[in-house]
């Protein structure tokens, strides 16, 4: 059951209008680059010829005005070189007179196997080395740009409507529990009137008094039930737990709710791992684990907990014997609605996950599973 299926299929069809517009976009602005750079190859062969021109029949008293203004025009690079001094034009104020700079751009020149224009007669010594504006060099690199910034500005797009959908979810699971949790304070509260009303009359029956005892109990679970729905949503407090204790009480609790031949090794609580926690969600989140260890068991099987430490964490494994998790859905079995059961809403696991991260500052994933081996779950929390 995956309540939240329609809006990936929404997301993926945003994905590929977007692609599609950065597809187009991108092709018509190459086109346009394409067009603009020979432009800029058709104006410098225009100076060329100008200048050609003028070197060529300097014996008619020509001069260089109609290359020159075609030069200032369009802003054309020029680099002339008379007895191995080089100057030029349209490079910059500090660049025009620097010898090294116009030295390289000549090496440059000269390496591309293009031919400078010469000098003759009056002009004979002059050597005209010629290069395309700077907006030759914008152009070619403005298709790439284009492409990383509508790449950036849809990848954002849809990291933003990601994230206002986790926000939606999110504020639809707490306000779920909450309400729940609102819910069940009415009959809890009038079960638990019933239960006194129940002692005092049957004040003298041991064996009423037994069974009225075990009613308590499970009215004391539902107010811990409430109690965690409650906190979903708020920012729960923290205090010291030693993580072994923590695991016997669920192991306890858990036992006797479980069929006869599933068994549990959990570790005795003698060594002292402290932890911040909130006990009641933190539990909440040990018995999820455990009832989904359930369900894969069948009935039978074997459920165990490890404790180990690293510099920075406590790390609780939780694992079972049943049937695993395939590798597609280790993700997937942690948001808000997935779930495998007929019955199921999808809850359990992806509220554990909040709790653990957001509340707790740690880390909850499946460590391994193998198909008809087991699966065991890993929670890492920031030590003390």
């Amino acid at each position: 059951m995956e309540i939240y299926k329609k809006p990936s299929v929404r997301n993926l069809l945003l994905l590929i209008v977007g692609a599609f517009i950065l597809i187009v976009t991108v092709v018509y602005a190459n086109y346009l680059a394409r067009q603009l750079s020979d432009r800029e190859d058709k104006i410098q062969e225009l100076y060329n010829d100008a200048q050609a021109y003028v070197l060529q029949n300097q014996d008619l008293e020509a001069d260089f005005t109609i290359a020159d203004k075609v030069r200032e025009k369009y802003n054309l690079p020029i680099i002339s070189e008379y007895e191995g001094v080089l100057s030029g034009n349209n490079w910059g104020e500090s660049r025009d007179t620097n010898q090294v700079f116009l030295r390289l751009k000549v090496e440059e020149f000269i390496k591309s196997n293009r031919e400078p224009l010469v000098g003759t007669k009056i002009t004979e010594g002059y050597t005209f080395y010629t290069f395309k504006s700077s907006l030759s060099t914008y152009i070619r690199f403005f298709p790439a740009v284009q492409f990383l910034l509508l790449g950036f500005f849809i990848a954002f797009g849809y990291y933003l409507i990601n994230a206002a959908r986790r926000g939606e979810q999110n504020r639809v699971w707490a306000g779920m529990a909450k309400e729940t949790a609102h819910q069940l304070g009415t009959p809890i509260s009038a079960i638990i009137a019933w239960i006194e009303f129940l002692k005092e009359s049957n004040a003298e029956r041991p064996d009423q008094l037994e069974v009225i005892g075990e009613l308590r109990s499970d009215v004391n679970r539902l107010e811990l039930i409430a109690d965690r729905f409650s906190k979903i949503g708020a920012s729960p407090e923290l205090e010291r737990a030693n993580v072994y204790k923590l695991l016997g009480d669920i192991e306890t609790y858990m036992k006797r709710r479980s069929p006869r031949k599933v068994t549990f090794d959990f570790p005795e609580g003698e060594n002292k791992k402290d932890v911040m926690v909130n006990q009641h969600l933190f539990s909440w989140v040990l018995e999820n684990l455990i009832r989904n260890s359930l369900d894969a068991l069948d009935g039978k099987g074997n459920i165990s907990a490890k404790v180990s430490e690293s510099d920075k964490h406590i790390i609780i494994n939780v694992s079972d014997t049943g049937k695993g998790i395939p590798s597609s859905k280790h993700k997937e079995i942690f948001k808000p609605g997935f779930s495998t059961k007929k019955r199921g809403w999808g809850l359990g696991l992806s509220l554990a996950k909040r709790i653990i991260e957001e509340y707790h500052k740690g880390k909850i994933f499946v460590k391994s599973s193998r198909p008809n081996e087991g699966t065991t779950f890993t929670i890492q929390l920031p030590r003390t």
